[in-house]
């Protein structure tokens, strides 16, 4: 099992938008072989404040086979593309139990 952090920093006022395409697109992973959950977060303030333009998307993938699947689905290509001019950097880290 494995599980991925990605984060988007995203341009002022974007959030609601990216949300929107992201939340259309929670079916198509949720249906994809291998699939254990996929969730955007957005920051909590334990006060020192939060990133309002920041969306965390954790997932959990039963193995890296199928998160490379899922991330070459036409869907996904679709859904990157969407967003490309919301973002302005992106990360990814993918990390498994120790």
């Amino acid at each position: 099992m494995i599980y991925v952090i990605a984060n988007s920093v995203l341009k002022p006022g974007m959030k609601e938008e990216f949300l929107k395409i992201f939340k259309a697109n929670v079916p198509n992973v949720l249906a994809e072989d291998g699939c254990i959950f996929y969730n955007p977060c957005t920051d909590v303030d334990m006060g020192s404040g939060i990133n309002e333009d920041s969306v965390t998307i954790v997932e959990c993938w039963e193995s890296p086979e199928h998160l490379k699947a899922h991330l070459a689905a036409p869907h996904m290509k679709k859904f990157i593309e969407d967003v490309r001019d919301m973002r302005v950097s992106s990360s990814l880290s993918v990390v498994t139990p120790a």
